[in-house]
């Protein structure tokens, strides 16, 4: 199988990493990175970067595509190329997936119209403007539409999908391997049960801003 993850500048880095940890390892599984063209992709922080080794005019088909998300979530909702690109891929997969706000460029493509779906908790409203059906779940799987929510969720969207793949014991052999075992020191990573001062301070933090239509 051929996993295709796209790059972008300034995106998340476990959005893309988490998920290619869990799916690379797959029996069979061949992995590209692909960018609007041959080159390093800095993520949100600007003290990473991965290298495309493809560009989106060289890939047209993929088993399995994943869409990482970042902090500017208006910035990949209106990412003509990505969203380009999106459209004509995604009639090729077995899978179109996406983590955090990578959902927005989904959405954007058409993807996920009448479509329940899900991305990161500030970014919900974005979601339904771009006509997605937001519920709140951590990974939501739609036929071959696979969703996660913010950042951490896409290692639960991947084995997921492992289990899909794979069948449920491999998953779980991953789920072991990586030792993905959460025990988080705070009980702080649910916006339903977070106080408004931390929802107020993670907002600033985000660039989710309102949906538009896609940039050159």
């Amino acid at each position: 199988m051929k996993l295709a993850i796209a790059l972008y500048d300034n995106f998340t880095a476990l959005d893309a990493i988490g998920p290619y940890e869990v799916l690379s390892h797959l029996p069979g599984m061949q992995t590209v990175f692909v960018g609007h063209e041959k080159r390093p992709f800095r993520t949100d922080t600007k003290a990473c970067a991965i290298v495309a080794d493809a560009s989106f005019a060289e890939v047209d088909s993929a088993d399995i595509v994943l869409v990482p998300g970042g902090p500017d979530g208006l910035g990949i909702a209106t990412d003509a190329s990505l969203i380009a690109w999106l459209r004509k891929v995604h009639p090729t997969t077995q899978w179109t997936t996406s983590v955090c706000t990578g959902a927005l460029a989904l959405a954007a493509a058409g993807i996920l119209t009448g479509v329940e779906a899900v991305t990161h908790w500030a970014a919900m409203d974005a979601l339904a403007q771009l006509g997605a059906k937001p519920v709140k779940e951590r990974v939501v799987l739609r036929g071959k539409i696979v969703t996660a929510a913010g950042v951490s969720a896409g290692i639960d969207m991947a084995l997921t999908l492992a289990a899909k793949i794979a069948g449920e014991p491999a998953a779980r052999a991953m789920q072991l391997a990586i030792e993905y075992d959460p025990q988080p020191p705070f009980d702080s990573g649910n916006a339903q049960t977070a106080s408004p001062e931390l929802i107020a301070l993670v907002m600033k933090m985000m660039t989710v801003g309102e949906a538009a239509a896609p940039r050159a």
